[in-house]
């Protein structure tokens, strides 16, 4: 289910997918650029947005959904070969985030382990040029980095900055106010000590 305030869901549903209609749809011709009546006959080809056509697979399996490019043998082949080199955001922003909500609508179950695998691959590269790079540069990684891995990549740096900035003399730990202050403690036998 769709988070309703969230940006990137929101956007990521917007992505295109190509569909196959399994029934004539009667008022729906502005679906298909290249349909001369309003109605798409059965067995056009459409890109839809996401959503709809989600919407559309749940309502009576009016469509099938096609595997998205970016999921295809020869995008697992690139990644396969050099995972770090292969510009995701180019392919799909939301490349994670739509692979995981595509598998249960498509009959490739494989894409999960696809997306596990790429994630893996990269990250470690992700987090290397993160602590390696300064704050005033980009390197040239980020430029391929989808929205979730530019979150992970974000994240790492702030993290690396915070460390240099502790570790040169930023804030150390303070000993608690509580624990500075003396108590008085009483004796069962005796006057109270300092």
């Amino acid at each position: 289910m769709p988070c309703y305030y969230d940006v990137a869901d929101i956007l990521m549903e917007e992505e295109l997918i190509s569909v196959v209609f399994q029934v004539t749809a009667n008022g729906v011709g502005l679906l298909d650029p290249g349909a001369e009546r309003n109605s798409v006959e059965k067995g056009a080809k459409v890109d839809l947005p996401f959503w709809l056509a989600h919407g559309m697979l749940s309502l009576e399996q009016a469509v099938s959904i096609n595997v998205p490019p970016c999921f295809t043998q020869k995008t697992r082949k690139e990644i396969q070969a050099d995972a770090a080199c292969v510009d995701l955001r180019v392919r799909c922003p939301y490349f994670y985030e739509l692979g995981c909500k595509i598998v249960p609508l498509v009959g490739d179950k494989s894409i999960g382990q696809f997306l596990r695998y790429a994630f893996t691959s990269r990250y470690k590269e992700i987090l290397s040029k993160a602590h390696s790079s300064s704050t005033m540069t980009v390197p040239k990684l980020a430029t391929r980095l989808t929205k979730e891995e530019a979150q992970v990549f974000e994240s790492a740096r702030e993290s690396m900055s915070a460390f240099r900035k502790w570790r040169v003399g930023g804030a150390r730990l303070q000993k608690a106010s509580i624990l500075g202050r003396k108590r008085k403690t009483k004796l069962p036998d005796g006057p109270s000590t300092p």
